[in-house]
């Protein structure tokens, strides 16, 4: 199974027609899957919360959208998350690639990690972690769920979901 044609499908299949993403090397492949589909408007952002503005706008503007991002900067989006999305009960999936995680490279992103999920419960947003490529099978459930519920929601994806980063 194509992961990032999968989650790309899904996106389609649910109406999101408007994403925004920022860099990260886990996520590279989704983000290419995203920006060749012609039923989804995509534009990339510089951060996190920049991004949940354009979402928020996009919402606005009558479109289902969906940001794409690292967990590294879910500090810097905690008051947009609270006075934007969250005070005005706007849908926002998030595919989160969960840094600093079991088989990361990277020394300085575990220090985010330890308080990603943390941060997110004390904001009361429903959260799941993919850690094994079959939880993908719920990505569908997860943002019908979103759109239900009027409420931004977490998809946390690790370096094992994704495959590592070739060193195992």
């Amino acid at each position: 199974m194509n992961i990032d044609k999968k989650i790309t499908d899904d996106l389609v299949a649910n109406d999101i027609s408007f994403v925004t993403t920022v860099p990260c090397k886990q996520l590279a492949g989704v983000i290419e899957e995203v920006d060749a589909r012609e039923e989804i408007f995509h534009i990339p952002s510089n951060k996190e919360d920049e991004g949940m503005g354009l979402c928020a706008g996009a919402w606005m503007g009558g479109k289902r959208p969906a940001i794409i991002m690292q967990n590294t900067a879910i500090g810097v989006t905690i008051n947009t998350l609270a006075t934007l999305i969250q005070y005005y009960r706007m849908p926002l999936p998030m595919l989160i690639s969960y840094r600093g995680e079991l088989r990361e490279p990277v020394a300085c992103q575990v220090e985010m990690a330890v308080h990603t999920k943390g941060l997110l419960a004390q904001m009361n947003i429903p959260t799941y972690h993919f850690h094994h490529q079959k939880d993908v099978k719920e990505f569908d459930m997860i943002l019908k769920y979103t759109f239900m519920c009027n409420k931004p929601v977490a998809i946390l994806t690790d370096a094992n979901f994704w495959g590592g980063y070739g060193d195992q």
